[in-house]
């Protein structure tokens, strides 16, 4: 009986000390579990918040692109109109020049400007360009610069004017009406309120 006793009280020791173990063992798991759960729910909160900065950034992304798309298209359009109506100014500029070279005025400015290159040459040989409507003019330009200046009719000078060049200088002068209305279109884009930003 005493080895039964011993028996049961070895059993019940070892019963007691199995039940602690899977205590043990349940709480372990039950915490393990927990931390499993929680490392999961902050990765999937981590996740999803990516993902949503993720779609907002490339939302972003899209509209800004877009925007950019637009501004960019409304610059084009703004540049094609300012180019149209700077070309109409100067069509216009065109046509008043080409009427001011009709008139007697043209025909002393023409000389005047002779005068002014025929000074800054010197005096030395040159060759002097005119337009093709100006190359009757050719005896009283060449009594400005004197006899061995060439005077050549040249199909570049549209509106009219004058424009030597000095080879024994190295220097060309330029008075032709064309050269003058182009040099004022860089000024016109700047001055007219024009500008593309």
């Amino acid at each position: 009986m005493e080895n039964t006793a011993k028996t049961d009280n070895f059993l019940r020791a070892i019963k007691k000390y199995a039940d602690r173990q899977r205590r043990q063992m349940r709480e372990e798991i039950e915490q393990i579990k927990e931390k499993k759960i929680a490392e999961a729910e902050k990765k999937a909160k981590l996740d999803s918040e990516k993902l949503i900065k993720d779609r907002h950034e490339s939302k972003r992304n899209e509209q800004t692109s877009l925007l950019a798309k637009l501004t960019q298209e409304g610059q084009r359009k703004l540049f094609i109109e300012r180019a149209e109506m700077t070309d109409k100014v100067f069509e216009a500029a065109c046509e008043k020049l080409s009427d001011f070279s009709d008139t007697p005025r043209y025909k002393a400015m023409l000389i005047n400007s002779a005068k002014e290159i025929a000074a800054l040459f010197e005096n030395k040989d040159c060759v002097v360009f005119v337009s093709e409507k100006d190359i009757s003019l050719a005896e009283e330009i060449k009594a400005v610069f004197g006899d061995n200046t060439e005077i050549i009719a040249d199909r570049d000078i549209k509106l009219g004017g004058i424009r030597g060049y000095c080879e024994a200088l190295r220097i060309e002068a330029d008075e032709t009406l064309d050269s003058k209305l182009e040099a004022q279109r860089e000024w016109f884009i700047k001055n007219s309120g024009l500008s593309v930003l």
